[in-house]
């Protein structure tokens, strides 16, 4: 991944993709160990990574209609943890309490079931929607006594195009700036910084399209700049000989509640809040290729409002009201759920969620 700025919060890590089949138990238990292993979780939380997984691909297994686990190592700032995400396109869970107590399993699964799952992950959450699907999200952290990055939550997806291992999109989250700045309200207290979070889709699909996504990554774990408009600049520079890529880029600061965007290209940027989404424009262009001088866009993010960035691999008609609850849930769960409804099978796919972390 090259090395590091001090001010990168996350990028995708290694993400491992498998679909549900007779063989997913003992597949999920094997990635799921490795995984843990490879970020320093230690033997004794290793096994509980492997119940997790397990039962998370039992339960798609033996109750999905459909669906996927997903293996992700996740990174915040100079922590990893590992994310063990089941997605499914239904049938959904009519009684949540109930199916979260402890113990409780059904048709012959392991009989630990998702109050277990819950108990022995460090972060869980889960949305399901009862005729449509669920997403349940276990993470690990590597380290125990990790601090948050602070005052920003995301959490995103990538998915190649089926035939491929290579993904031509991918998405960064870095600080926008230095040190944080003083409430006016209580000089004592500084406000969380505010971030820069990038979406690329690099031009087609396989290695030359994962090659300017990983030349888009670069340049912006590189980049100095502070607004977005700069920083898609940096980017252009930098990916010139590559085929290029939609960009998007946005300033979030959420403890005032403004964002900043710009973009070239064919990706969607939208606000979500009170149920409904407002989406921020972008111009046409190529990354790489052709970069004309975006219009930067300015935007109100008011308590509870959620930032979504995808890649056209997602159908940009996605309704916010069409998720009751979901909004309110952590970022991966988010994307996990947009992307079951609105994903294509045969397109690259890139999902960034930001929300304003709660206060602690």
């Amino acid at each position: 991944m090259g090395q590091v700025s001090a001010s990168l919060l996350s990028e995708p890590g290694e993400t491992v993709w498998l679909r549900v089949d007779v063989g997913l138990p003992m597949a999920a238990r094997r990635e799921a160990a490795r995984l843990a292993r490879r970020i320093g979780i230690d033997e004794e939380r290793v096994g509980s990574v492997e119940i997790a997984a397990t039962e998370a691909a039992t339960n798609l297994q033996r109750h999905a209609t459909d669906g996927a686990l997903v293996l992700r190592v996740a990174l915040d700032g100079e922590h990893a943890s590992l994310d063990v995400l089941a997605t499914d396109t239904g049938p959904g869970i009519a009684d949540l309490a109930g199916a979260l107590r402890d113990g409780a399993s059904s048709a012959g699964t392991l009989g630990v079931g998702l109050g277990a799952i819950a108990r022995l992950a460090d972060v869980f959450d889960i949305h399901t929607l009862p005729g449509r699907g669920t997403a349940v999200l276990a993470r690990f952290h590597a380290d125990q006594d990790r601090p948050h990055a602070g005052g920003v939550e995301f959490g995103g997806l990538t998915r190649p195009i089926g035939g491929e291992e290579m993904c031509g999109d991918t998405w960064a989250v870095r600080y926008a700036e230095g040190p944080a700045a003083e409430c006016d309200e209580d000089p004592e207290r500084a406000l969380p910084r505010p971030v820069l979070a990038m979406m690329c889709d690099g031009l087609g699909h396989g290695p030359q399209a994962a090659r300017a996504g990983e030349a888009a990554q670069e340049a912006f774990r590189a980049s100095r700049a502070t607004r977005p408009q700069q920083v898609l600049e940096d980017l252009h520079r930098a990916m010139r000989g590559t085929r290029g890529a939609a960009v998007a880029v946005v300033r979030a600061d959420f403890a005032r509640g403004k964002l900043e965007f710009a973009g070239v290209g064919n990706t969607t940027t939208c606000v979500v809040a009170d149920g409904r989404r407002a989406s921020l424009l972008s111009s046409p262009g190529i990354v790489g290729a052709h970069l004309p001088r975006a219009r930067t866009v300015f935007a109100e993010a008011g308590p509870g409002a959620v930032l979504v960035m995808h890649s056209d691999g997602l159908n940009d008609r996605w309704a916010a009201d069409g998720f009751p609850g979901l909004f309110a849930r952590r970022p991966p769960v988010i994307a996990a759920q947009i992307l079951r409804d609105a994903g294509a099978r045969r397109d690259d796919i890139g999902v960034l969620v930001l929300k304003q972390a709660p206060s602690r």
